[in-house]
């Protein structure tokens, strides 16, 4: 039930809720989508959080290429690429929190993380 509250005609109203909220770990496993790519590494979004894979994290098989029609890191034989808009298992290996937002290190340097197939 409302009170109003005197003198200003407010409404206050006591409420219930339940909230689903993002918190990333450090050591967590998450799958992301990759959004920019260049020499120094990738960037990519968990929902809202978004991450940085430096180029030293990721598996030293893999270089950039700048040449392909979309600028990747590419295994050696080729089988294996990371572009834009590709999916990746990563583990996040540190955070830091601002006012209004999150960002994170991970990488993709241990087995059973890197693309999605």
């Amino acid at each position: 039930m409302g009170k109003v509250q005197e003198g200003t005609g407010f409404v206050s109203f006591p409420v219930t809720y339940t909230a689903i909220v993002f918190r990333p770990f450090k050591g967590e496993v998450v799958d992301a989508v990759v959004t920019q790519v260049n020499k120094m590494g990738f960037f990519a979004e968990v929902g809202p959080l978004q991450v940085f894979v430096s180029k030293h994290l990721i598996p030293s098989d893999m270089t950039f290429d700048p040449q392909k029609p979309v600028a990747c890191f590419v295994s050696e034989d080729e089988s294996i690429k990371i572009a834009k808009d590709d999916e990746v298992r990563l583990k996040i290996i540190g955070t830091r929190v601002d006012a209004t937002e999150i960002f994170s290190i991970g990488s993709i340097k241990e087995d059973y993380l890197g693309p999605i197939s």
